[in-house]
């Protein structure tokens, strides 16, 4: 009897080019970055609720503003080392399918162990969430990075690499823009910590429909490996080895300085913006959360077109300049003078240029 795995096998690698079930066909690539866009959605959407809901945690949660600020720096605790070894696993064991899988399933289980510890009111669970949603979150970035590299060469990159960055920003612009709304319908059938829970559960479906997407993916890619034979194509290359590091080159160390710190100038601020806005420029939670958002909102917007502009000028250093230099004068508006905050938020939004280099 024949193996019906092989005659589906065969009927895949007997796919005309031209068929847009082809992997190498536009349309069929165009549904594979859509759904890397989304790989990360659900991971910004959950990571900037605190910041979306900072006053409603002080509120109804009782937390005093270290502890709160210990919600978005727990997060960042594991990945000084585990987003190294998270991109190592996937490398050498893991493989980019399974290890998407893996990292997406941890992301949503932290997401629900904080939503959880903030219905019942136990800060330590609030942590050990927050801590455990951030092992997923930058392996996961790392991930859907190798996916990007694989179905996507050359000069495209900068350009698909920033449509991703806006998807993954448009999480955390939509969740500044629907958590209070949503807290505020919750508000109707729960009340004081356990509303603030429940609203923080519903935020997790994200996470789960980003998972989705990641099964749906891992498996077009499964079959993209199969009729492209790209397994064949790496064959010979050697494996990864954690010596390797050292034979990283200096650009990389300074790239990465930049990156940290740029990124002590952006997600503290970020994290804390809600409550700035509210007390310096006496806005109400919802048009501090809106002016918050155009941080993310625009970077969303401006990210492929900007980096078509990389892929067609290649001056990426001169860029970074800039981004910083425009960073540090919107800072100073922000902080010492009274001009409207949308002036110093939205010349902030040149940060994102810093992730296209």
């Amino acid at each position: 009897m024949d193996n019906p795995d092989s005659n589906t096998n065969s009927r895949s690698m007997m796919e005309p080019p031209n068929s847009w079930c082809h992997p190498a066909h536009k349309v069929h690539r165009f549904v594979a970055l859509i759904l890397m866009c989304f790989l990360c959605f659900g991971s910004y959407f959950c990571y900037d609720t605190p910041g979306a809901l900072a006053d409603n945690f002080k509120s109804d949660s009782s937390l005093n503003t270290s502890q709160f600020a210990l919600l978005y720096s727990i997060y960042s605790w594991p990945n000084v080392v585990l987003c190294f070894i998270g991109g190592y696993l996937i490398d050498r064991y893991f493989g980019v399918r399974l290890g998407t899988i893996i990292y997406m399933s941890i992301l949503f289980v932290g997401a629900v162990v904080f939503a959880f510890g903030v219905y019942i009111n136990k800060f330590w669970l609030m942590i050990l969430g927050r801590f455990i949603f951030g092992i997923g979150g930058e392996s996961l970035q790392v991930a859907v990075n190798n996916y990007v590299v694989l179905w996507f060469k050359g000069k495209e990159l900068n350009m698909v690499f920033g449509l991703q960055l806006s998807f993954s920003r448009f999480g955390s612009t939509v969740n500044f823009w629907v958590m209070e709304p949503i807290y505020r319908w919750v508000a109707h059938y729960y009340g004081g910590y356990e509303r603030l829970g429940v609203t923080l559960f519903l935020a997790s479906l994200t996470c789960l429909g980003s998972l989705i997407c990641g099964l749906i993916l891992g498996w077009m890619d499964h079959r993209a490996e199969k009729i492209l034979e790209r397994s064949e194509e790496h064959a010979n290359e050697p494996p990864f080895r954690l010596l390797d590091v050292l034979n990283f080159k200096t650009v990389f160390w300074l790239v990465s300085v930049i990156c940290v710190a740029y990124y002590l100038a952006i997600f503290p601020f970020i994290a804390l913006g809600k409550l700035f806005f509210e007390r310096k420029f006496d806005f109400s939670p919802q048009d501090a959360n809106t002016v918050n958002s155009m941080v993310y909102f625009l970077s969303a917007a401006l990210s492929p077109f900007f980096g078509i502009l990389i892929d067609k000028t290649g001056r990426n250093v001169t860029w970074v300049i800039l981004s910083i230099i425009t960073t540090i004068g919107s800072h100073f508006l922000l902080a010492f003078t009274f001009v409207n905050p949308y002036v110093g938020v939205v010349s902030k939004n040149s940060y994102f240029l810093i992730f296209l280099l």
